[in-house]
């Protein structure tokens, strides 16, 4: 086929793409918009396989098979609670590509030197558009193909290290080598010397000392990230794979590539920037300086955890009107999405107003909470954000906490040393009563400790959320 179709293709899977991330800004229209998402894929991958310089069929039609296979594989296994790792995943695949690509475009950009004007004018594909650039054009492939690079790698070991924090394979706190900030400096600086030489001989050894240098920027920065600020890390993770994308879609003179690598790129950026606004944490703070910084010591906690049992809660329910249930990343390790939706049934069939807070990042995905309740047929109308929803606890008579610590910890308001001093919570200690389902007296995944469980109006529902809530549905009357 020709480029009339290739581009008429491209052009037509670009608006699916961005139909595709509009539509995922709402969970009404999400499934529509995944649907999208499939459409304009299978469509470029279509059009790149026929367009211009298409060939080695068989190949591309066993890595096809096999990556689906894989794909559908893994879709099948991997649960809900899992899926923050498998992105993390994902993005190290994509960096880890523009790595092997931009390594290939090095080699076509020294074998197509190598030749003489007779040899050049037989290639075809990649090779003979190499051929064709003039010296400036050559220095600018260059560029792109040292960025790429250098983003992949980034991607890629950060991406991996993320993976292993998200799934408890690798330490969680924020953790540096020795000289911190001025090691990644030091990285950074040699990157771009790098560069120079790169620019000016096309050396191999100067690619391969960058991809070196990168790869250890990824690892530490991620390192010294700790597990509160995680869902910042997924969602720059993700503009890092879009970027890196981007730059090789420019090497490779792809312009679906480059599309789709700054709607990526540019969505995942401000996606970050919306979770460090919701943690009151800057993005070059969170990336640079990691997770867990302090001015001094924390503020002591005094009192004790007061456990309630499940009749406890159960006659507090039935006598309140108004329920607000904060759901966290403990909901979806107990799965209990299921039972926190027959109790928010039972509850409004009796006339009670039950609603849910969602704090910008609960959980370890942007998200996470959003998809649960959407997947357990929870009313999209009775999701509320935490802006929407903070004001009303004073009024409300029972808050319920299922899986969550530091999207509730008032040490955010009253400790100017805690590490989330400044974060924005959601308020449910101002609730008439507060119930918090945990499975024991443990600090959660940031390892901070949360007054919350020592005020008078706090109650500790102990136990597996789901088993404790499954216990406590048939006393709702």
């Amino acid at each position: 086929m020709d480029y009339g179709f290739t581009t008429a293709a491209y052009v037509v899977a670009a608006v699916l793409f961005i139909l595709s991330l509009g539509g995922l800004s709402g969970q009404e229209s999400a499934k529509r918009a995944v649907w999208y998402g499939i459409a304009g894929m299978a469509l470029a991958v279509l059009a790149t396989l026929s367009g211009p310089g298409s060939g080695n069929w068989l190949i591309s039609l066993v890595m096809i098979a096999g990556g689906g296979a894989i794909g559908w594989v893994v879709a099948q296994r991997v649960q809900m609670t899992e899926m923050p790792q498998l992105v993390a995943a994902m993005h190290s695949l994509v960096g880890l590509a523009a790595v092997f690509i931009g390594f290939n475009t090095h080699a076509e950009l020294v074998r197509v030197a190598g030749m003489d004007e007779a040899a050049r004018a037989a290639l075809d594909g990649f090779a003979a558009v190499v051929a064709d650039k003039t010296g400036v054009e050559i220095t600018i492939l260059r560029v792109e193909t040292f960025l790429g690079v250098f983003i992949g790698a980034v991607t890629f070991t950060g991406s991996v290290i993320a993976f292993g924090k998200l799934a408890g394979k690798v330490d969680g706190k924020a953790k540096k080598l020795p000289g911190g900030h001025l090691l990644n400096a030091g990285a950074a600086l040699i990157s771009v010397i790098l560069l120079i030489v790169y620019l000016n001989t096309g050396s191999t050894v100067a690619l391969i000392g960058m991809t070196v240098a990168a790869f250890f920027i990824g690892y530490h920065l991620i390192m010294g990230i700790g597990g509160a600020d995680m869902p910042v890390v997924v969602s720059m993770l993700n503009s890092y794979s879009g970027w890196a994308a981007a730059a090789i879609g420019f090497s490779l003179a792809n312009d679906l590539l480059i599309v789709v690598g700054a709607l990526v790129g540019s969505s995942g950026a401000i996606l970050s920037y919306i979770m460090c606004k919701a943690m009151n944490r800057s993005f070059v703070s969170v990336i640079l300086g990691g997770f867990g910084g302090t001015t001094g010591p924390a503020q002591e906690i005094t009192g004790e955890q007061i456990a309630i049992d499940t009749e406890g809660v159960a006659a507090a329910l039935n006598d309140a009107d108004s329920i607000i249930i904060i759901p966290g990343y403990g909901m979806a390790v107990a799965q209990a999405q299921q039972s926190v939706s027959e109790l928010t049934r039972k509850l409004r069939a009796r006339g009670k107003t039950v609603r849910f807070a969602i704090h910008p990042v609960a959980g370890r995905l942007p998200g996470h909470m959003n998809v649960l309740l959407a997947e357990a047929k929870v009313p999209y109308d009775i999701v509320l954000e935490m802006d929407e929803i903070n004001e009303d606890f004073p009024s409300t008579d029972v808050a319920i906490v299922i899986g969550s610590n530091d999207i509730v910890n008032p040490a955010a308001q009253e400790d100017p040393n805690s590490p989330i001093a400044g974060m924005p919570v959601l308020e449910c200690w101002k609730a008439k009563q507060v119930f918090v389902s945990k499975r024991g007296q443990g600090t959660g995944y940031s390892g901070i400790e949360n007054p919350l469980f020592y005020k008078e109006n706090t109650r500790m529902f102990y136990g597996d959320a789901k088993k404790s809530l499954d216990a406590l549905l048939p006393m709702i009357d």
